[in-house]
């Protein structure tokens, strides 16, 4: 198989330091920025907004994969659009009407992702599978970073992809929550194409050299 996209996740990063962050990142092999968006009300806490990603997108190389973890992500798709998104995923759970959201995210010209939190049945994509360019699978309780993984998640990772393989769709499937080198390859193998580290890679002594460690895993 190929090699797996790396996003790490810049909740980890040194907020005093991010643009060294993410000139770090720039010179490394992540191939994604992944930036999560909290608002204190979908999650129990809130992280930052635009004027944040703004912020970042002016000095980033690599596309920015923005995970809203927001109540009504609608109202704001064109301002984090604006703001310099590449991917704009979105939560199940926060949507009314997520082939809805789906479109006009098509819309803004940016790839349309769904997350879906660790008690949500995958199975409730199957009908909007064939529009949904990423699923984020959570692997730990949306809200903070540095938790624990989840081991039902490669249990969900292989449902998810049987159904992507049945509906002949190109859908990718991401992680996001306690990844690591020791959990990364058997995510690989149950079907998982996009890593996201938050801690694992900005706690880490070596942060490039653990982004190639991930980047490097082979099955």
């Amino acid at each position: 198989m190929s090699a797996p996209i790396i996003a790490p996740s810049i909740l980890a990063a040194d907020f005093a330091n991010l643009q060294r962050d993410i000139e770090m990142l720039n010179e490394s092999q992540a191939d994604w920025i992944h930036v999560d968006v909290m608002d204190g009300v979908f999650v129990p806490n809130i992280s930052f907004g635009q004027p944040v990603v703004e912020a970042v997108y002016k000095h980033a190389k690599k596309p920015l994969d923005v995970h809203l973890m927001i109540q009504d992500p609608d109202r704001y798709l064109a301002a984090f659009r604006n703001a310099g998104a590449a991917n704009i995923s979105v939560h199940y759970e926060a949507c009314n009407h997520l082939h809805r959201t789906l479109q006009a995210i098509k819309a803004l010209d940016c790839k349309a992702g769904v997350a879906v939190n660790p008690h949500t049945n995958v199975q409730l994509l199957e009908d909007t599978i064939k529009d949904i360019d990423l699923v984020i699978i959570m692997s730990v309780n949306p809200g903070f970073g540095g938790q624990s993984f989840i081991e039902n998640t490669y249990k969900k990772v292989r449902q998810l992809k049987e159904i992507i393989v049945e509906n002949e769709a190109s859908t990718l499937i991401e992680i996001d929550g306690g990844v690591n080198a020791h959990n990364a390859p058997a995510l690989l193998e149950a079907g998982a194409d996009v890593l996201v580290a938050g801690s694992f890679v900005f706690k880490s002594v070596d942060s490039v050299g653990t982004i190639a460690e991930l980047k490097g895993i082979n099955l």
